[in-house]
């Protein structure tokens, strides 16, 4: 009787052992999928990036019809594109960070920044516009939040946002 109950014992422990490395692997496999999905995520916003690095680079592959208020408007395509490559970093911090892959401290010294670029008038007058943007859509929701409680100056409210 005594080796029967010794027998019991290893086949509990053994398949209590092979239960926790399978949820041990399982573990793995999601914490790697998370990993994935942000690297997908981010890959995708570089490549948004880059095109938009070249529009700085070079403001007549801007879209057609961009309809750029007054000013020289290769600059005024260039601040446009520039402060859509600031939001789509943001973006990239924004999402790691909610996925888990950025702590919560690196991520308020980002928010800290953003808001801080968030104030500026060619921000605001990027963010106002009608033209696209390719945003995920709760970082749409957040920034809106972002921009609602980011003071915007009196001579922006009164006469419109300047182009700089």
């Amino acid at each position: 009787m005594h080796s029967t109950t010794l027998q019991v014992v290893f086949q509990a422990v053994s398949a209590l052992a092979v239960a926790g490395g399978l949820v041990y692997a399982a573990l793995q496999f999601r914490g790697w999928r998370t990993a994935q999905h942000v690297a997908n995520f981010t890959k995708l916003v570089e490549l948004q990036l880059q095109l938009r690095k070249m529009v700085v680079d070079d403001p007549t592959l801007g879209p057609v019809g961009l309809a750029l208020p007054t000013g020289d408007p290769r600059e005024d395509t260039r601040g446009y594109f520039y402060n859509l490559m600031q939001l789509s970093l943001f973006e990239i911090a924004w999402f790691s960070h909610r996925q888990g892959q950025l702590p919560d401290d690196y991520f308020a010294s980002w928010t800290s920044h953003m808001a801080t670029i968030a104030a500026r008038p060619a921000f605001q007058s990027m963010w106002r516009s009608d033209r696209t943007k390719i945003l995920h859509e709760g970082f749409r929701q957040y920034m809106e939040q972002v921009m609602t409680h980011t003071r915007v100056p009196e001579s922006v409210v009164r006469h419109g946002a300047p182009t700089s």
